[in-house]
């Protein structure tokens, strides 16, 4: 791995983004995907706003397995920095995600789910269905979200509140104050 520190990151690295909906219903064009649209705004304000360069590869796939392993493994092997999914995460029938996620997970990062669950949790109960994983597949970091645009909005205040931090921490630089 290259040596990275801040000026490395922010001038020489261009993290490659994957946003997957998972919508049988915005996969046939019956409504539009409304979270997926918002992760990728989000995603490009925060990133503007820290001047480092990006790509999005954006997609809507219906609940299905094998399509899901599929742009899962496209991104993993297109060296994906972050993946997020939306939608697949809940109890019902056809809600895979997190089920399809976790196995190819090479290290879970629990706590940021676990918050996400007690905080909104406290106030909207139905938060707490919510399966959604987070963690690492390779070096790509993942974040499985609800469907739901509220739930996107709420989870990922919280994802966007770690995520330089955990990007530094994977390529080795410590930011850590030092006494």
């Amino acid at each position: 791995m290259k040596n990275y520190n801040f000026e490395n990151i922010k001038n020489n690295l261009k993290l490659k983004i994957f946003v997957i909906t998972l919508s049988d219903r915005a996969s046939k064009g019956v409504y539009e995907d409304l979270s997926g649209e918002y992760i990728k705004q989000q995603i490009t304000e925060y990133f503007n706003n820290k001047s480092w360069s990006f790509d999005i590869d954006y997609s809507v796939i219906p609940d299905d397995e094998k399509m899901l392993i599929e742009k899962l493994t496209k991104a993993k092997n297109e060296e994906a920095d972050i993946i997020f999914t939306t939608g697949g995460t809940g109890v019902g029938p056809r809600d895979i995600t997190p089920d399809i996620v976790k196995p190819l997970l090479t290290m879970e990062v629990s706590g940021i789910m676990e918050l996400i669950r007690v905080k909104y949790g406290m106030t909207i109960p139905n938060a707490v269905l919510s399966r959604g994983v987070a963690g690492f597949i390779g070096k790509a970091q993942i974040y499985t979200l609800p469907g739901s645009l509220k739930a996107v909005k709420d989870f990922t205040k919280e994802i966007f509140n770690t995520m330089e931090h955990l990007i530094y921490m994977y390529y080795g630089i410590d930011t850590h104050k030092k006494k």
